[in-house]
């Protein structure tokens, strides 16, 4: 195959916008989280028991990592066909508007059960537009790359612990210029209707990036089946597989970013004392991503995968010891190990190793799919661990659930090849037996 050159500027205006657009994204979809743990029970589920509507606050955050695998196969779908870049500016201009909506949502108060209905319309609205962001963002940096895809493909990772930087942020000082009962009020709003303004920016980037090469070059070709079919009829195994590669590290994500923020408040901590031992967490996942990614380059995708995930399943049962302790040195050091180091570890290589998995002309579908799905983890995580602390359960059980969880990602990840010296024009076809150890 014929690859068109790829120049210096392109990768890095390709980089730059999958960076600024899984910022923008991951602000929208994860300040939902941050509410979800904060606000959200206390203003869309008021008429309820407080641990009951904290339950059901985080199964509308759930609802969104539901719908994201829909919108990996819609996206992927057109992004296979029609290119990477139309539903790179689609996801995210539909994605900026729901939050806006969001944030113009009357309360409980004012329109009774409307209220919860159509927030969950609005986070199934975001699960669309969030998974059919992040496989063309990944695709966008590593079709262009011809080494080190790793790194540059570990740029829109580091856009979620970035864009909960910036939601956290906007979140905590907004909760300090407004104060407690305002905050509660109306002060909630204000970073959800900060989205249009994001939205502008990062629409203003990504228009400026050029298709990605591999791509053209596979578009002259016309399509032998549709890129869903080509999926499950070529690459079912490394579908399955990356499900249960990235299912650990979903699952710690939505743990350590939505349901510690909750456990840590009903402990006593206070949760700007929270909120900032999360921010600092997630300054150091930026870093932590970056860098795992780029040793993954040197040392291959499934050894730095399978040592975050040994790491991180052992550290499960120090996490809630840690919290419980009642310092706030232990809780900060608690959550940016978990966060900060351990899981990058696990969540950063997986923006290459997707990418390497599937052929060009079903790559975007068959990323966002295995991805979105295994994303699942983390909406269901919140949920699961609530339930379990309602129904009387402890924290032991938790981390037992968080260790099985991690578990299940090194039997995968065992089970893949490395790819990480793959040509991504090169298009070999991968079938299911080549998702073997070989």
């Amino acid at each position: 195959m014929t690859q068109t050159h790829r120049s210096g500027p392109q990768l890095r205006r390709a980089v730059l916008s999958s960076y600024l657009g899984s910022v923008i994204e991951y602000y929208d979809f994860l300040l939902y989280a941050t509410a979800s743990a904060l606000v959200f029970n206390k203003v869309f589920f008021s008429n309820l028991d407080p641990l009951v509507g904290t339950v059901a606050s985080f199964g509308t955050l759930a609802t969104g990592y539901i719908a994201r695998p829909l919108g990996g196969i819609i996206f992927g779908h057109f992004g296979d066909r029609i290119g990477r870049k139309k539903m790179l500016v689609l996801s995210m201009s539909i994605m900026g508007v729901g939050s806006t909506l969001i944030g113009l949502l009357p309360t409980y108060a004012q329109i009774g059960v409307w209220a919860p209905i159509l927030l969950v319309l609005l986070r199934v609205v975001q699960g669309i537009a969030i998974g059919g962001e992040w496989g063309g963002a990944v695709l966008m940096s590593a079709e262009h790359a011809t080494s080190r895809r790793g790194l540059w493909a570990s740029f829109t990772n580091a856009g979620a612990p970035s864009g909960l930087v910036l939601s956290s942020l906007v979140l905590a000082a907004s909760a300090s210029f407004t104060g407690e009962a305002a905050f509660l009020a109306w002060g909630w709003r204000i970073p959800f209707l900060l989205s249009v303004v994001l939205l502008g920016v990062g629409l203003f980037v990504r228009l400026r990036v050029a298709e990605t090469p591999v791509f053209e070059d596979a578009a002259r070709m016309k399509p032998a089946s549709p890129p869903l079919m080509d999926v499950l009829r070529h690459h079912p195994r490394n579908l399955v597989l990356s499900i249960g590669v990235g299912f650990a590290a979903f699952a710690v994500q939505g743990t350590l970013t939505t349901f510690v923020i909750s456990y840590a408040v009903q402990a006593g901590f206070p949760r700007p004392t929270v909120l900032n031992a999360l921010t600092l967490s997630s300054v150091v996942a930026i870093f932590g991503i970056i860098g795992f990614s780029a040793l993954s380059d040197r040392v291959g995708r499934r050894p730095v995968v399978l040592a975050g995930a040994a790491a991180t399943g052992l550290f499960a049962f120090l996490l809630f010891p840690m919290i419980d302790s009642g310092a706030v040195l232990l809780l900060t050091l608690a959550v940016v190990i978990g966060q900060g180091v351990l899981h990058p570890a696990m969540y950063g290589p997986l923006a290459a190793l997707y990418a390497e998995l599937f052929s060009t002309r079903s790559r975007y579908t068959g990323a966002s799919l295995g991805y979105q799905i295994a994303g699942i983890g983390a909406g269901i995580a919140p949920v699961v661990f609530a339930s379990v602390l309602a129904g009387g359960g402890g924290s032991v059980t938790v981390a037992i659930i968080l260790a099985a969880c991690c578990l299940l990602t090194i039997v995968c990840t065992v089970s893949l090849r490395e790819t990480s010296s793959d040509d991504l024009a090169d298009d070999p076809g991968i079938t299911a037996s080549d998702a073997v150890t070989r």
